[in-house]
């Protein structure tokens, strides 16, 4: 039996190529803002805490997401106009409410991080073969 799409497909689809909601996904489902996000929600932090608490990402990237995460409404950037320049990004509430919704992600991830460890190990082990 076919199971029936849930409603809110009639208002936003992101299977469909031209459905805007894929700019959103493509947004959240990145790495670098998942990983800024999760750091942002920790509180207040400067442009520097940030690159180092996120390992590996770039002064670019790190400037082009958080750009892409105010834009869009989860965080704000706050510029105290001060030399040097000092600017604080910290989550505005639509940022709280999609953090919210990730904390399940993360609790799979931090619960079945063996288990794709083990299937990552089991898969190589196939190939190998």
């Amino acid at each position: 039996m076919k199971e029936k799409a849930p409603d809110w497909i009639a208002k936003v689809d992101p299977c469909d190529a031209g459905c805007p909601s894929r700019d959103i996904l493509d947004l959240i489902g990145d790495r670098w803002s998942l990983l800024l996000l999760l750091v942002i929600a920790q509180g207040y932090h400067r442009n520097g805490e940030l690159k180092r608490r996120v390992g590996g990402i770039s002064q670019k990237m790190l400037t082009q997401t958080l750009r892409a995460l105010e834009a869009n409404g989860l965080v704000e950037r706050r510029d105290f106009h001060t030399v040097p320049p000092h600017v604080e990004y910290h989550l505005l509430p639509l940022g709280v409410s999609l953090g919210h919704s990730l904390t399940p992600l993360f609790e799979w991830i931090e619960r079945e991080f063996d288990a794709v460890l083990a299937a990552r190990a089991d898969f190589a082990g196939r190939e190998a073969a």
